[in-house]
């Protein structure tokens, strides 16, 4: 056992391997004795090939960043080749890629010891990880309630101590909602900021980028620094930053134009306690010394609320039949109602029926929704708000077995609401993990970027994290241990 493990950020584990006062093997050990300790509660990590993690370490590992620190990757859209992704889903349940994603290669190189895959939502449609095949993610702060999803699974493991670090993506705020539900820190990048090649060559048209769950800001930092950038002949890349977004954490921004709203594009009613910890957050930003004003975006005159759930339900339900037909070339079958879950059997079901020209249409209204929002970000430097309406909810209460799809829908969005918009328009947010429930449950608050600005985000976040520091905030059934 290492004593001082739960203290530990992936940075700091890479430090000590590297001044040869931890072995990576011993970072190892540690982190699969707590997975098969911990995860018969949590249920975080499908897949486990521990083996295969040893033999990378015998055959040494690369002198990258973060060498000799264990990882997960989410089970769906990355690949590592010779181990299963299934996606949640017994349609894929035993695809496997012969190669590695680009993503994948990154982590490698940076000297990750990549041990197993992550729970999620099936395909990474719902905002709760309940998959039928793997059965419920819990979370860490309360066994009963949801992790959100769809990266419950990487939310999970770092917040049940299983690691500090782990492998998340975000289609519509699978990264910021678990972060959120389990009080860690969780960034989206700007569009294209990372690589999704060379399986996939873009996600939902462009809005899943890929990126992790972190205790720690640094430790997202660095991890984007090893993972961002495009790779040979990718369709579009967001503006190379200027700098190591792990050295810009260490930097206090300059005065910000911090704009506070409310407001969301998904017609949901908030908590009064999400909305606390909104005003709190504010708070803390004027006594950083940055210009706080509330603010109320619109959009109605380009894109009524409606129109902006129908426009996005379009591109994610024709997306997810394009998937399970190209499984069907593979399978050299048909996917049935016993492959999926009934939810997803709706949204493939909607899929069909979505035609090109109303895919296109969706693709070009929800464009001009973005140029709009846009041209606000202009007025402001960050836009602060929920990450969630509500507090973490129960386990059982987004039922992805429901046969009514707008019912599941309503149910949904009316524990989330707020991430969405940032995947269609590609701006960086991210959820800080500042704010706890009268229950004990975590809210995070979720803080907007310019297009291409995750330097201003990193900055900010690590100016917040040293002015109320959250890491030693630990859910009551895994305590640090030292």
């Amino acid at each position: 056992m290492i004593a001082e493990y739960d203290k530990l950020d992936a940075v700091a584990m890479a430090d000590l391997v590297r001044r040869r006062e931890l072995k990576a093997e011993e970072l190892l050990d540690e982190a699969i004795a707590r997975t098969e300790a911990r995860d018969t509660v949590l249920n975080a990590v499908t897949t486990r090939f521990f083996d295969l993690a040893r033999d990378r370490i015998a055959q040494g590992l690369p002198d990258g960043p973060l060498r000799g620190v264990p990882f997960l990757l989410k089970d769906l859209g990355v690949f590592y080749a010779g181990t299963k992704t299934t996606s949640a889903s017994r349609l894929f349940a035993d695809f496997s890629s012969p190669i590695d994603s680009t993503l994948a290669e990154r982590y490698v190189r940076a000297g990750l010891v990549i041990f197993g895959k992550s729970s999620l939502s099936e395909f990474g449609i719902s905002a709760t990880n309940e998959p039928e095949i793997f059965g419920p993610c819990r979370n860490p702060w309360s066994l009963e309630h949801t992790t959100g999803g769809s990266s419950g699974g990487a939310a999970a493991a770092v917040a049940g101590g299983i690691i500090p670090s782990a492998h998340a993506a975000d289609g519509g705020g699978s990264i910021r909602i678990p972060a959120s539900h389990c009080g860690l820190f969780g960034l989206k990048p700007t569009r294209a900021r990372v690589p999704l090649g060379p399986h996939i060559s873009e996600s939902w048209a462009g809005m899943t980028i890929h990126h992790v769950v972190t205790r720690s800001v640094r430790d997202s930092a660095v991890l984007l620094d090893v993972s961002q950038g495009a790779a040979p002949g990718d369709p579009y890349w967001a503006p190379p930053p200027a700098a190591s977004y792990l050295e810009l954490t260490k930097r206090d921004p300059q005065r910000l134009r911090i704009a506070v709203s409310l407001k969301s594009f998904e017609a949901v009613t908030l908590d009064p306690q999400v909305r606390a910890g909104v005003e709190n957050a504010a708070k803390l930003c004027e006594s950083l010394g940055h210009q706080v004003e509330w603010v109320d975006p619109a959009l109605d005159d380009v894109i009524s609320d409606d129109e902006y759930l129908q426009c996005r339900a379009d591109i994610i339900h024709a997306s997810m039949y394009t998937s399970l037909l190209r499984r069907n070339r593979q399978l050299g079958r048909d996917f049935s109602g016993r492959d999926l879950q009934r939810v997803t059997a709706l949204f493939a079901e909607a899929g069909r029926e979505v035609s090109a020209q109303t895919y296109l249409n969706a693709i070009q209204t929800l464009q001009r929704a973005s140029r709009a929002l846009g041209q606000q970000f202009e007025k402001w430097d960050v836009l602060l708000g929920p990450v969630c309406a509500t507090p973490p909810h129960k386990l059982g209460e987004v039922d992805m077995e429901s046969t009514d799809l707008a019912t599941y829908k309503a149910i949904a969005r009316s524990h989330t609401g707020y991430t969405s918009i940032w995947n269609v328009a590609g701006n960086p947010a991210m959820s800080v993990p500042l704010h706890w429930s009268t229950e004990g449950l975590p809210i995070g608050v979720q803080f907007t970027g310019r297009f291409g600005a995750e330097d201003t985000l990193y900055q900010l976040a690590g100016q917040i994290e040293r002015a109320a520091p959250w890491a030693d905030r630990r859910p009551a059934a895994f305590p640090a241990t030292a």
